[in-house]
């Protein structure tokens, strides 16, 4: 199982970017995919989560500015980040809780794509 990631980039405060997750692979289904970041210096850290049927959760910190959501025909996650703010600069990877055969559950984690926002 892989999972591709894009759309990271430089943004000013204030603006917005889409990022996207695809997984590829053998697999019989994807329980859940995510979102993380780790900035310099810091831990790596759950950003927004969506579970099963559409499900989500979010860090604090992007409560109403960010947005995930899920296209399970294409088995694809995406982060819409709106309001960016300088503090939100970090790597930021994508996860995926992934059942490659019944009942047994692996997790992935994709390349990781920067996302900068400064003026």
């Amino acid at each position: 199982v892989q999972l591709q990631a894009s759309g990271g980039g430089l943004v000013q405060p204030g603006g917005s970017l889409r990022l996207s997750c695809a997984a590829s692979g053998s697999f019989f289904s994807i329980n859940s995919m995510g979102w993380y970041r780790q900035a310099p210096g810091k831990q790596r850290e759950l950003v927004a989560r969506i579970i099963g049927a559409g499900s989500t959760n979010y860090a604090d910190s992007v409560k109403g500015r960010f947005t995930i959501s899920r296209d399970n025909a294409k088995n694809t996650v995406y982060l819409q980040m709106n309001s960016l703010k300088p503090e939100d600069t970090a790597v930021y990877y994508c996860n995926a809780i992934v059942e490659r055969r019944i009942g047994r559950f692996y997790d992935y984690w994709g390349q990781g794509t920067l996302v900068t926002v400064s003026s």
